[in-house]
Formats: structure tokens, sequence, C-alpha cells
């Protein structure tokens, strides 16, 4: 069937295409596919285009359905080609040995026992000209349009979008197509394209509008969105503003649409349609080591406390259950967070922390106050600035003591990750600088910490993942520095095969055990799936502790081991087993049972 037939392939599209969703073959039908002249990747395309080729084997289909959906492959079967660079194609589908095209659609036969799918695909055609007209500046149209490449007609649409986006970030918002005109010539296999573009004139932003039902107030919504009305228009801008009210949590969707039309002044309007996520929601947490026992953990959380979008967090956690040595401890927190304090990408919060730790070398009472801002910075940088209370009191063999200081924490985090909990690459940077000062027997000075990791996939299945983390106290005696500000290592957060908090230091003049003023690790992961779902992971960890300031003479630890994973879709769960490998705070195999990566 030639060209000329391809008007009747429209009209029996449109009178059978409601019933091709799922249109699978009768048993008894004999279908046979052929294309000849046809390279293996057409002909491949070609049967994944067809809806008689690719619906399931049946014997429970009507006749009917299967004549619609060998009247719609014509259109299908065609717009595959063009695709592909063939615009004189032949395309013949015999329904019982008859022209399906010719067949009208109220004479469908009863019974179908036959279809046969033939394509001659002709010549390929390539480029005689190509040009779309006014570019904006910097756009960069596609490679393959050019005079001389391959006239896939996906290529002409890409062109088009990619010049129409151009436009849209140099600040035109209505940019379109002005005129078109395509021509295929069969004698020379050539196609020639010119396009011309409206880009339509510079807009600026006017109002945004909220529709949907929604338990945020509307002034808050405004808040959150940041709106940049009288600004120039851009795609970016809009993506932002979608993002700022995404990331409150409030918000099952956000979906953004501009005005058909510019308003005065060639201003542009958007409606933000919200649709609110589930008030409540609450969840619970587990991981378990055979040296450091059991922790399970719960949180509830509220995602709009007051109607604004406020965010409020309660977590409580237990561990130490089983544990080796130690006991039971207990931690009761909660975090307040409220978006668009100040300004749209600054969220105000507030926390508390109760704690009861019994560790190996000392039990503690802990409570920690603290209140700052949380700024986003583009799509990767969070900065965060506050002001804390914390008081400890810590009991061990040498008594009771008492710490208590104020401090100043800032940390900036940079994430390029592309899943935080199963990273294939990208980059973790985060760095903690928290200056403290104490009273009645407490030190002053200025914890600092850092911890890095990244992350390359070699080929479709292997990752190799690096971590190196560290800390260090400055200005403030080990005696006199509150008990959890000094580091150890030992265990699933620094060294695998190591028990937890296993290395610490014994430098005071009691001779207690204690965390040390200074602290680095390294962890190395090569990481393989097996299958689609299950992975495998061999690391290796070390570890460093030192009474005195980072790069002064420590002690040094080590463990390795082997690890298995299971891809649930929201995060792996992960199984590691290790062994020391160097230093003398442990030994024997130590188990981890967790979700997500190590890091």
């Amino acid at each position: 069937m030639r060209r000329g037939r391809r008007q009747g392939v429209r009209l029996a599209a449109a009178l059978g295409i409601a019933a091709l969703a799922a249109a699978p073959a009768l048993a008894s039908t004999d279908i046979s596919f052929s294309a000849p002249g046809a390279g293996k990747d057409l002909t491949d395309r070609l049967r994944a285009a067809s809806l008689v080729m690719t619906a399931p084997k049946k014997g429970d289909t009507p006749a009917q359905d299967l004549f619609a959906a060998a009247r719609a492959d014509y259109v299908r079967l065609v717009g595959a080609l063009y695709g592909a660079g063939y615009y004189s194609p032949i395309v013949h589908i015999y329904v019982n040995g008859r022209e399906a095209a010719d067949i009208a659609p109220l004479d469908a036969p009863a019974t179908i026992r036959s279809i046969r799918i033939a394509v001659t695909p002709g010549p390929v055609f390539r480029f005689g000209s190509a040009r779309i007209a006014p570019l904006a500046p910097k756009t960069v149209l596609p490679d393959g349009f050019r005079p001389g490449a391959i006239a896939a007609s996906g290529v002409i649409r890409d062109a088009v979008d990619t010049s129409i986006t151009g436009w849209r970030q140099a600040g035109h918002a209505k940019a379109t197509v002005q005129s078109q005109k395509i021509i295929a010539d069969h004698r020379t296999n050539r196609l020639d394209a010119g396009i011309a573009l409206d880009p339509g004139p510079p807009v600026t932003f006017g109002k945004l509008t909220i529709s949907g039902k929604s338990a945020v107030r509307r002034d808050r919504i405004q808040a959150i969105a940041g709106f940049p009305t009288g600004k120039p228009y851009s795609p970016k801008q809009m993506q932002t503003v979608a993002n700022r009210l995404r990331r409150t949590g409030a918000f099952a969707s956000v979906a953004l649409t501009e005005a058909k039309a510019l308003g005065p002044g060639d201003t542009l309007d958007v409606d933000a349609a919200v649709v609110d996520q589930k008030k409540h929601r609450i969840g619970f947490g587990g991981e378990i080591s055979n040296s450091s026992g059991a922790t399970v953990s719960a949180f509830w959380l509220n995602r709009n406390l007051l109607g604004g979008a406020e965010q409020l967090r309660i977590d409580g956690e237990m561990d130490g259950i089983g544990a080796q040595t130690g006991g039971v401890g207990y931690k009761l927190s909660f975090r307040l967070d409220r978006p668009a304090t100040f300004q749209p990408d600054t969220a105000g919060y507030l926390t508390g922390t109760v704690q009861r730790e019994r560790l190996t070398d000392y039990s503690a009472n802990k409570l920690s106050l603290g209140a700052g801002l949380k700024r986003i910075v583009g799509d990767r940088l969070v900065l965060q600035y506050g002001l804390g209370f914390d008081a400890e009191r810590v009991t061990d063999s040498s008594g009771t003591t008492a710490y208590r200081d104020v401090n100043l924490p800032l940390e900036a985090t940079w994430d390029s990750r592309d899943k935080p909990l199963d990273a294939h690459k990208g980059l973790y940077l985060d760095l903690g600088v928290k200056p403290f000062k104490g009273w009645q027997g407490t030190g002053s000075g200025v914890r600092l910490t850092f911890d890095t990791r990244t992350y390359r996939a070699v080929g479709k299945s292997v990752v190799l993942a690096a971590r190196l983390q560290g800390g260090s106290v400055a200005g403030s005696s080990l005696a006199a520095t509150p008990r959890d500000y000094l580091f150890y290592s030992g265990g699933g957060g620094t060294v695998r095969g190591q028990p937890y908090q296993s290395l610490g230091v014994n430098a005071l003049p009691s001779g207690v055990r204690t965390g040390g003023r200074s602290f680095a690790a390294i962890s190395g992961e090569i990481r393989g799936m097996v299958t689609q779902s299950i992975g495998l992971v061999a690391f290796y960890d070390a570890g460093y502790v030192a009474a005195g300031g980072l790069g002064s003479n420590g002690e040094w630890q080590a463990g390795t081991g082997l690890g298995l994973r299971y891809d649930t879709g929201i995060g792996p769960l992960r199984l590691d087993l290790a062994v020391p490998a160097g230093g003398h705070t442990g030994k024997g195999l130590q188990i981890y049972l967790g979700i997500g990566q190590a890091f």
C-alpha cells in the first residue's frame, strides 16, 4: 500500500484506536511479519510499534479488537518509519488475505484466521537543508539536524523543542513555531526542513495564584513559594518555586501552570495547583550488631502543625538491647521546622533531646536544646547555623562529673549524590564547626568535624565507594571537654569488625578511659549487583583516635569483611559480616544488619 492510501489510515486509526490498549491475538490466528530490506534495528523498531505483533497471545480476544489493532498499525508503522528517516515506505496489512484498510470498519470479519504484515521501507532520506530561525543566543541544535544527516522525524522535533527552550530560557515564555516548510524529494531521497520561529516579547513574572484545597494557609503558600513577581521570566525560577513547595513535605503534588495569554505589560501569571500530603506519619526502624546489641527506633511526624507547613517530628530510640558491654540506653528528641522564615529559602528550627547512655566506660544523662536557621543555596548546598545549650552528667569509675556549655553550631553540607540511600555517583561533603563556652569546670573551645563520601560507577553493576571522616577538639583539655564532644572509633558507623566505641584513650589522671580529642576514619567498598535485586559488597575500614589534636600520636584499628544487599526499591537491606584486620581492640566476627548502605 503506497503513500496515497494513508488518508484512509487516519480514518482507520480514529475508528479503531479505542480498542487497542490490550489487543491480544487469538490462538488460532496465524500472524506473520516481514520487512525485506530493513536491518535488524529497524525491524525490531517496527515490531515494537505494531499493536498486532506486541499483543499478548490469548485465545479469548474478540475478532473486532484484533481487526482494530491491524487497522491502527498503518499509522504506527508509518510513524516508526518516519522516525527512522524512511519517507517512501509501502505498508500492507492483510486480514484474511484482504487489505485491512479496504475493509469498512463496520464490516469487520467475525473470525480472523490470519494477519500478514509486509513492510517495504524504501530508501533512507537525508537532510538537503535544515534551517531553524531565529535562534536565541547560545542555542545549540542537535547534531543530527544538519545537511547530509539522516532526516529522522524525531530529530526535527528535537531541534524545534531545543529552539523553543532556548528562547524560553532567554525570557521569551511564549515562543512558538510561526511556520514550517518540510519537503520530501522522492527523486533524490532528500528532505528539506525550514522552520520559522516567533520568539514573542520578553516576559516578566506576574502573579501567582493558588488552586486546590489545602489546609496550609494561602499567605504561607505564597511566602514559601517566593514567586518572583516583576522579575524576568525564567524556567529555572519556575522550577525553584515548585521545589520550595515540594521540600516542605506538606504537599503530595505541586503543579505549576503558565497562563495561556500574557497580561498587561507582557506579564505572565502562573497557577500553583497543590494537593496536601497526609498530615501525619509514623515510622519504625532497627539495626542489630552482635557486640553493641539491637537498636529500635520510631518516629511521629506532623506535616502541618500550625497551618503554615510547619513540620514537627518526635523520635524515640532504645539502644544497647542485648549488648555485650554497657547497657540499655534511651533517647527522646523533637525537631520543629518552619519553612520560609525571613525568606523563602531559609527555614527556622527548634530542637530538643533528652538522652540516657550506658556505655562501656561510663553512663550519662544528657539534655540538649537548640534553635537556628537552615538555608538552602542552589540545588546541592545546605547551610545551618544556630545557638545551643548542652548539659551532661557523666558517671564513671572516678565519680560523677557535670558539664554545661552554650554553643554555636555551624554546618555546611554539599550533596550531589544521585540516591542518598544507595548512591552510584556523586559527592557528599559535610563540614561542621561548633564553638562552645563552658562554665563550672567545663572547658571552652571549638569542635571541628568533617565527613566526605564519593561514589563512582564502573560499568552497569559495580560501584566504588569511599569515605573519609574525622574531627578534632581544640582549646579545651581532655578532662574539661564534654564527653559527648569526644571521639571514639569502632562499630557500624566507623570501623566494622571492631566492637562499638572500642577504641578510645586512657589519658585522664584518674586512668578512666574516654574518647579522644581527635579522630579520623577511612572506609572503602566495592559494591556489585549479582541479580537485579541482590548485591555483594567487599569493604575495609580503618580508624584512628588520639588524646591530642589531629595528627598527634594515637592508636589505629581496622576491620574488613563482606556484605549482602537486597534492593527493596526504597533502599537496600544491609547485612555486613566483618572481622578485625588491625589493632588490639577486638576479635571474632561482628554482624551488622540495617537499612541503606553503610555510607
